[in-house]
């Protein structure tokens, strides 16, 4: 007897990363949307926190958001006072993006929220599967993005 197509389907290593990828947006998704944030949202705090300011264009580049997208998102961060946008020193044509203190400030919260997320998501995993299940993903993505 052969498998039907369904049962089929759910064999795949696509079909169980494709499932694990959905689990794992979820949780985070709603840990931080506790917080009044989306995935977007949260991807903007972490490159502002870490780059520095930026211009708004290469903000779209790095944290790889439409620029169209990141229009809306940035105004959602600046009414929120967790970004500043002002006009780039180097190039007055351009805006640039700056991290806000209350950014900072929930970027503390989210990073906690998104620990407990990633947490909820691997506690079926011993520490050693844990290493081995990102270790293996990431090759799988390695070279590929």
């Amino acid at each position: 007897m052969t498998d039907t197509p369904f049962s089929h389907l759910q064999t795949l290593p696509s079909w169980f990363l494709g499932r694990a990828g959905t689990l794992a947006h979820r949780l985070v998704a709603e840990a931080l949307g506790e917080a009044g944030v989306r995935m977007g949202h949260h991807a903007v705090l972490c490159a502002v926190a870490e780059f520095g300011p930026l211009a708004q264009a290469e903000l779209s580049r790095t944290v790889r958001i439409d620029p169209k997208d990141m229009v809306g998102i940035l105004n959602d961060l600046q009414a929120k006072g967790l970004v500043l946008r002002e006009k780039d020193p180097r190039d007055a044509r351009k805006n640039s993006i700056a991290l806000a203190p209350a950014g900072a400030s929930l970027l503390t919260q989210l990073e906690r929220q998104g620990a407990a997320a990633n947490e909820e998501l691997l506690a079926p995993l011993c520490p050693t599967e844990r290493e081995q299940l990102l270790s293996l993903v990431a090759k799988l993505i390695e070279g590929r993005i």
